[in-house]
């Protein structure tokens, strides 16, 4: 089985562009499903069944979602296999921009939202600059009722280029493009309360005392 992972911001049309491209594979004979990680809240599971595509969801809940695709990867990887999947893409909404969601030797996808302004790219981060592809959405602006039937013009090129790049995976000792970020702050593990000495373990702080206009 292949993998693939896609990940970008939030609502940038990740589920849209999924929906589109594994039409081409389910065309071509291959059967192909996803793996959907959220956060708090998602519903694109209800899209991807309606176009008969096998999915299952995650929720990080409190967890930071990028920290939960990597524990769990290997087992929806062994799901995917069982299900006897030829192509298996992960979905990730990448939602704190500085992890990225993407393995070493396993083609990786980054969406982007043309209307999300000109200094997204660097904002985005790793999950952009270690893709393998980059997709660019919402060239032409649409109403929410005509999105669900947009035309996916392009993605039979996307298509052609993750077969391309796809190879038969293998998890064992496979290791992320690019780290995650240091955690374990005292609000990582639960604290609520606001103040210095509630704030432990890897805290940074801003210099509001700098002459620098920044």
């Amino acid at each position: 089985m292949k993998l693939i992972t896609l990940a970008g911001p939030p609502s940038c049309g990740k589920t849209a562009v999924l929906t589109k491209v594994l039409n081409h594979f389910t065309g071509a004979g291959k059967k192909a499903g996803v793996v959907k990680f959220d956060c708090l809240s998602t519903e694109d599971e209800k899209t991807y069944r309606h176009f008969g595509i096998p999915v299952k969801k995650g929720l990080s809940a409190e967890l930071c979602p990028d920290h939960y695709f990597i524990t769990n990867i290997e087992d929806a990887f062994s799901c995917g296999e069982t299900m006897g999947f030829d192509y298996l893409f992960t979905e990730s909404a990448g939602l704190c921009n500085r992890c990225s969601p993407h393995i070493k030797d396993v083609p990786a996808v980054c969406v982007v939202d043309q209307l999300s302004g000109v200094h997204t790219p660097v904002k985005i981060g790793p999950m952009l600059k270690t893709a393998a592809l980059i997709v660019i959405t919402k060239s032409d602006i649409v109403s929410q009722a005509e999105l669900f039937h947009i035309n996916g013009q392009g993605t039979y090129a996307l298509y052609s280029r993750i077969v391309t790049l796809a190879a038969d995976t293998n998890l064992i000792s496979s290791k992320l493009r690019f780290p995650m970020p240091m955690a374990l702050c005292s609000y990582c593990l639960g604290e609520t309360k606001i103040g210095k000495q509630y704030q432990i373990g890897n805290v940074r702080k801003i210099d509001v005392h700098s002459s620098a206009g920044g």
